[in-house]
């Protein structure tokens, strides 16, 4: 695992995404929402796999957040897809909080299971 930092943990507010850039191995930056969503910290590629809309403009609720433009919402654990119009999931990434910081490894995304 790559684990790099994304943001201090003062900079997270409860259900209110966060959008950053994180490097990843090749040396470009990928963009991810990271959200403090019940005590959890979760990162999701801040893009709507259906509008390209970032999703960090979104709703958190449940364990998911929305697209604002067209209302899909994917689960912030697996990224999968709740609802359409989306009908692909959005690659979530591993979290880890390390002293006041929050890292992420946006080189290996979590698998959904089959």
């Amino acid at each position: 695992m790559t684990w790099r930092h994304a943001a201090a943990l003062a900079e997270l507010t409860d259900d209110l995404p966060l959008a950053v850039d994180v490097a990843t191995d090749d040396e470009d930056e990928l963009q991810v929402a990271l959200v403090k969503h019940q005590g959890e910290y979760f990162a999701i590629r801040d893009e709507c796999s259906h509008g390209h809309i970032e999703l960090s403009e979104g709703e958190v609720v449940d364990c998911t957040i929305e697209c604002y433009l067209h209302g899909s919402q994917f689960n912030l654990r697996t990224g999968a897809v709740l609802n359409l119009p989306a009908t692909q999931p959005v690659p979530v990434y591993p979290c880890r909080v390390v002293g006041d910081d929050l890292e992420v490894d946006v080189d290996n995304p979590i698998e959904l299971a089959s």
